[in-house]
């Protein structure tokens, strides 16, 4: 244990020396002591960035130069402001108090971020697990890494504000703390995201329906929305960016790019049919625009099909779209039809007798469907007496129902030779003429 404790703190000590590092480094660099009197009221982070920020020209013309005005969280400013009040530091400048007080929050926050905060995530997840429902595990667990690292800046930023900065200093620090601060926030709001996506995804996948076969591609559609709308947002509300122009310049750029790469947008919206229809799955058997195969991908611009003599083809989902789709996995059973030839020298008597034999056959039969068999003696061909035969198979399952057509049909061969019957094959009888007859025999 002793040794377990001695490695985290060396891997902490560094962490610590460099916050410690870059807040004297500021200081010694940025920071102002101007050794004021003790006044009677005890001084906050608040009031001594105003009054430096109001009697600095510098600030006022990084103003009107165009610097954003952006501000530390309000908790920071209180936090400080209390830690400045229960300590009694009096004096402006970076005193040795401020210097001694700012390091002690450091450390003080880094304790809660290792000590505390994982013994109430400890907690959360002790009573998301007593529940039957695995959403609220997802979401403690995706919420830990960025409440840390909200924890560190908070400590970091109130230790920050009980020193004392020049006017330009305290602005840029102000910046880079909503930057950080709202970086922190969105990275919780996709790590929340995804575990709802993950959730989705795996409760699709357990009640076999077809949306999670698409989710992956749903998945990296709606972050890459959010991660654009994230960074629209905090360069409008952190940098000052207009964005309403830089959209109104996308819808431009984006006309000429919609013409350029139509088909591309036609794939996608393809895509996007195909998830919601759901007409096929990955290794169903269809058919489609002539191809007949297995399914073995199906991405946001095309689906792959393996055909049966192994050949790879590529359709584009706009294609799949538009296309007629034949699921041919989809049987609920296969329907077999076929037609028996009978010779000509057949009997009335014979005809009557097979259609009868073969209608017991399949009823005898447990891998055909009961009630579904027709047999009925059809139609005088050219060349045979032709003998109808449907029946419907039980199972779907194409290599059983090559198995029953193959029973039944070496059942029916053995029921025509015990009738005496004989199967036709295309035949033609000439009757010559007389004078035919004679030609020939002169011939011979």
């Amino acid at each position: 244990m002793k040794k377990r404790h001695l490695s985290r703190f060396r891997l902490a000590a560094p962490a610590l020396l460099l916050s410690f590092g870059l807040l004297f480094a500021g200081v010694v660099v940025f920071g102002q002591s101007r050794g004021v009197p003790e006044p009677e009221p005890p001084p906050s982070a608040t009031t001594t960035a105003q009054q430096s920020a109001s009697g600095n020209d510098a600030a006022a013309a990084a103003i009107a130069g165009g610097y954003v005005d952006t501000e530390l969280p309000e908790f920071i400013r209180e936090t400080a402001d209390t830690v400045l009040a229960f300590f009694d530091v009096r004096k402006t400048g970076n005193s040795w108090q401020r210097l001694v007080l700012a390091a002690a929050i450091i450390v003080a926050f880094y304790l809660m971020r290792r000590l505390l905060l994982p013994a109430v995530f400890f907690l959360l997840k002790k009573l998301a697990g007593r529940t039957t429902w695995t959403f609220d595990d997802r979401v403690v667990d995706a919420a830990e890494p960025p409440s840390a690292l909200f924890l560190m800046l908070s400590g970091i930023y109130v230790a920050v504000l009980t020193l004392d900065y020049a006017p330009p200093v305290s602005k840029a620090i102000g910046s880079t703390a909503t930057l950080l601060f709202s970086v922190t926030f969105f990275w919780l709001l996709l790590r929340l995201l995804n575990a709802g996506l993950d959730y989705m995804h795996t409760k699709a996948a357990q009640r076999g329906a077809g949306i999670a076969l698409y989710m992956p591609w749903i998945r990296k559609t709606l972050v890459g929305v959010f991660a654009v709308a994230s960074v629209l947002t905090i360069a409008q509300n952190v940098f000052g960016l207009e964005i309403q122009a830089f959209i109104a310049g996308l819808g431009i750029g984006g006309l000429a790019l919609a013409l350029a790469a139509q088909d591309t947008v036609a794939n996608v919206f393809g895509a996007a049919v195909v998830a919601v229809d759901q007409p096929f799955k990955i290794g169903e058997s269809v058919q489609l625009a002539g191809h007949s195969g297995t399914v073995e991908d199906i991405g946001i611009r095309s689906m792959k099909l393996r055909r049966s003599d192994k050949a790879l083809v590529i359709i584009p989902n706009k294609t799949v779209a538009s296309e007629s789709i034949v699921n041919l996995s989809k049987f609920t059973n296969r329907r077999v039809e076929q037609v028996l030839g009978f010779t000509y020298d057949s009997t009335p008597d014979q005809m009557a007798a097979i259609v009868d034999d073969i209608r017991a056959l399949i009823k005898a039969e447990p891998d055909a469907l009961p009630n579904s068999e027709m047999v009925y003696f059809r139609d005088f061909s050219a060349s045979s007496l032709d003998l109808w035969i449907v029946y419907v198979t039980r199972e779907p399952d194409f290599a059983k129902h090559m198995a029953l057509r193959q029973r039944l049909n070496l059942a029916f061969m053995r029921a025509a030779a015990a009738r005496g019957l004989s199967f036709a094959f295309p035949t033609q009888t000439i009757d010559l003429a007389p004078s035919a007859m004679k030609a020939l025999g002169k011939n011979q």
